[in-house]
């Protein structure tokens, strides 16, 4: 006995390590499974007692992660138990997108999500209800587990062909890409899916969700730590929420909380609690207790930290508690008044419809909030409405004003630090697949650079080779650079040449492409005209502003260009760039080239003088 005393204090000391150093709570979890797991990895190691097992963890950290690896089973797959699935399919997603507008959020969370296939499986099927784009739109999908390992292996998205048999093969195309590692789940469809830690014994639940998945998790934990993970999941849930387990566990002690829409496939229906004690029940580990007397019963009453108020049948006030009198601003001379006479009563609208709706369907109501000012801040309230029943009959309500406000804040902080908390995640998710991406790189550089080296040693030596090569080049393009200046020295001397004869002329020349657009005016054209050459090239020759009759020349240009004639000559009255008129003589050549024809026209302006009569 003293033994068996022994073994389980330092078998609670170990625990207490792991909890301590790890931030892992194994109290909680089936204590003959726990131990015979550790006693596995024990025997794998050679170690005989809990206490030298916590002395090798303290020398090698690295041990942890196979520890864990042996508690936690990470055992899942697609589509596992493939009937359950259909349900899902058939009637859960149908029966959820009926109950929600068509923008409506949809929140899932996957608990005990393992390598991930889970997660996965739903937003494979909720996309093929949505379509991609709602989908991106509404869904939000959180999967946890405790395991960081099979968290990061989830977070990749990567999964053996093996693993993907269960998925129909069209589904398989359209969600999966396939590469040389295997399947990956589309980047896009990715970003819907968040991963992260929670001890489901420890960490807060993620609320406001439609669908929760915990499938062969809860089997590893006692009755107790079961009955605490299965409020904390009711209070996850939305009213109408579902609950969706693994075919090896029970809801037996939990009916007040979820009930079964098909027990052999293990999916349940959140229980919404009708009254505000109800939501307290669920809150806590078990029902409040009774409290005898009327005196302390009306003490407990008066002191209630709820603002509570009880009215007749008439919605006359009867009682009001001190956190009601405070709130409403009442007093014992204001019984039995209408509660209209109230100005709380008018924040919220019919509420004496509400109570007689109450009372004659006996059963309670919650108002939905409204904002209410009272002690110099702005309330949030909520009013739930409980018929009163003597001898079964219904004599009056009870009112109970929940104040809100501290959870508004809350939940609007919450929402915020969620939504940082979403960015982080994918900025982290973005960081962890580029780190992975790189590893591989690395690795696979790391065998090429061994092989790249010996490569090296024979191209070193085809280096010097084309070195000597590269040299002679080298002289070569020196020669070519050489005689590329030369000809560039020459064709400038060309270019000057032309231009001094152009010069030298004493006539105007303008030399025209085949659409008629100036390529060359000559300087003695700018004398005669005053338009200079930066003006005049590149503009249509019939467009220049100057003093010659341009349009007399558009068919002479136009015959010269098409080859009807070979030189027009004509005199036309003119006016130089002075303002003096003159005539001039205007002839038309073609541009021609030897291999190309016509390519151009040149026109050719002198002065002969004075028109008559000048």
């Amino acid at each position: 006995m003293e033994a068996a005393t022994e073994t389980d204090s330092s078998f609670d000391l170990l625990l207490d390590y792991l909890k301590e150093h790890r931030g892992f709570d194994f109290t909680g979890y089936k204590r003959a499974s726990l131990q015979r797991r550790i006693l596995r990895r024990m025997e794998m190691l050679g170690i005989e007692s809990y206490l030298d097992y916590l002395d090798f963890l303290e020398v090698h950290p690295d041990e942890f992660p196979q520890l864990f690896n042996t508690i936690l089973i990470n055992v899942t797959g697609f589509f596992r138990d493939p009937e359950a699935w259909d349900t899902v399919t058939e009637e859960i997603v149908p029966r959820l997108l009926a109950s929600k507008d068509d923008d409506a959020p949809i929140r899932v969370w996957s608990a005990g999500c393992a390598s991930g296939e889970e997660p996965y499986t739903v937003a494979i099927l909720l996309a093929e209800a949505l379509g991609d784009e709602a989908f991106l739109r509404r869904v939000k999908i959180y999967a946890t587990d405790v395991d960081a390992e099979a968290l990061d292996q989830a977070r990749a998205g990567l999964f053996e062909p093996k693993r993907m048999e269960a998925i129909p093969p069209e589904m398989r195309e359209r969600y999966f890409t396939l590469d040389e590692r295997g399947y990956t789940f589309r980047k896009d469809l990715r970003r819907a899916v968040i991963f992260g830690r929670n001890d489901l014994v420890q960490d807060a639940p993620i609320s406001r969700v439609d669908l929760l998945l915990c499938r062969n998790t809860l089997m590893y934990f006692n009755a107790e730590t079961q009955a605490q993970i299965l409020r904390r999941f009711h209070f996850a849930l939305n009213p109408g929420g579902y609950l969706f387990l693994g075919k090896s566990e029970m809801l037996v002690s939990n009916g007040n909380l979820f009930e079964p829409l098909d027990r052999k496939r293990r999916l349940f229906t959140k229980v919404v609690a009708p009254t505000l004690r109800d939501r307290l029940v669920f809150a806590t580990s078990g029902p409040a207790d009774g409290m005898a007397g009327d005196t302390v019963r009306g003490s407990a009453f008066d002191a209630a930290p709820v603002p509570q108020v009880v009215v007749d049948r008439d919605a006359r006030l009867v009682e009001a508690n001190a956190a009601a009198r405070r709130l409403l601003q009442v007093g014992t001379d204001d019984l039995g008044k209408p509660l209209r006479d109230f100005d709380v009563s008018m924040r919220s609208a019919e509420l004496r419809g509400h109570i007689d709706e109450v009372i004659a369907n006996r059963h309670s109501a919650t108002l939905p909030p409204f904002d209410l000012g009272a002690g110099g801040e702005t309330r949030s309230i909520e009013v739930v409405i409980t018929p009163l029943l003597l001898d079964g009959e219904p004599v009056g309500a009870s009112l109970a004003y929940v104040d809100l406000t501290a959870q508004r804040r809350t939940e609007q902080e919450l929402d915020r630090k969620r939504e940082e908390l979403s960015a982080a995640y994918e900025e982290l998710q973005s960081a962890v697949e580029e780190l992975e991406t790189t590893n591989e790189e690395l690795q696979s550089t790391n065998e090429e650079l061994e092989t790249t080296n010996e490569e090296l040693q024979s191209t070193n030596e085809e280096l010097e080779t084309m070195n000597e090569e590269l040299q002679s080049t080298n002289e070569e393009l020196e020669t070519m650079n050489e005689e590329l200046r030369q000809r560039s020295l020459e064709l400038n001397q060309v270019n000057a040449f032309m231009e001094t004869i152009l010069g030298s002329m004493g006539t105007g020349v303008i030399v025209v492409d085949p659409d008629q657009t100036v390529r060359v005016y000559n300087q003695h054209s700018q004398e005669m005209w005053g338009l200079r050459p930066e003006e005049a090239e590149g503009e249509h020759i019939l467009n220049l502003d100057i003093g010659l009759p341009l349009e007399q020349l558009r068919q002479p240009v136009r015959d010269v260009l098409s080859g009807l004639s070979e030189r027009a000559e004509l005199e036309v009255p003119a006016t130089d760039r002075r303002g003096r008129p003159l005539t001039a003589k205007v002839t038309v050549l073609p541009l021609v080239l030897p291999s190309d024809g016509v390519t151009g026209a040149i026109v050719v302006t002198e002065r002969l003088g004075a028109p008559d009569g000048g």
